[in-house]
């Protein structure tokens, strides 16, 4: 059997996608796959190789069009390095308007079990570099800020572009109204306010 098509391949993960925030990961079966897509067992296993990196594509996929959200919302920000922050923070709230199965697929599946498993180094490899990708923005907004991009200040861009959105965004794996990205935002700001430690 020939090998699907980059499209059919990108079909066979939005498939997959849905299906594991639907019925969660563990359904996401190359058999349930196979049935629920129309694609033979073989035409799967020889695209992905295995479940596992069938899910790790998954991930990363959806992790990149999160960070590129992301990278695009902090440049479109209009006024200060302030808002910025504020629109980084925002943007998980603006993924999964925009792109809720994606969405929700990384908040099913955690990246950790994925590296853990059965995967190629290369690809474990890709998986682990989105924390470089992070933390290259962290340092860009904490330069623009602070005009410094230690570990405190860095510390406190993470604080405000990961923990508070997690805290305050993403419980119960719903969209967030309106009043709760207004309390994330205006959270962002007063922490912004306040002048980093410094290291001695």
């Amino acid at each position: 059997m020939p090998r699907p098509r980059l499209h059919d391949l990108d079909d066979l993960m939005d498939v997959a996608e849905r299906m594991a925030v639907e019925a969660g990961p563990a359904a996401v079966t190359v058999r349930a796959l196979s049935q629920t897509a129309g694609i033979s067992n073989g035409a799967i296993y020889h695209a992905f190789g295995s479940r596992t990196v069938l899910l790790a594509r998954v991930w990363l996929r959806a992790a990149q069009r999160f960070l590129a959200l992301q990278r695009e919302a902090v440049a479109s920000a209009s006024g200060s390095a302030v808002e910025a922050v504020v629109a980084a923070a925002d943007a998980p709230a603006l993924f999964l308007q925009r792109q809720p199965v994606s969405a929700r697929f990384l908040l099913a599946v955690a990246r950790a079990e994925l590296i853990d498993g059965d995967i190629p180094d290369d690809l474990a490899a890709e998986l682990r570099g989105q924390d470089q990708v992070l933390t290259e923005l962290f340092v860009a907004l904490a330069r623009a800020v602070f005009d410094r991009a230690d570990r405190e200040a860095v510390a406190v861009i993470r604080d405000c572009v990961v923990e508070l959105p997690t805290a305050l965004l993403l419980r119960g794996n719903r969209a967030p109204d309106p009043p709760v990205r207004e309390r994330l935002a205006a959270a962002v700001r007063a922490i912004l306010a306040l002048t980093p430690p410094t290291t001695t």
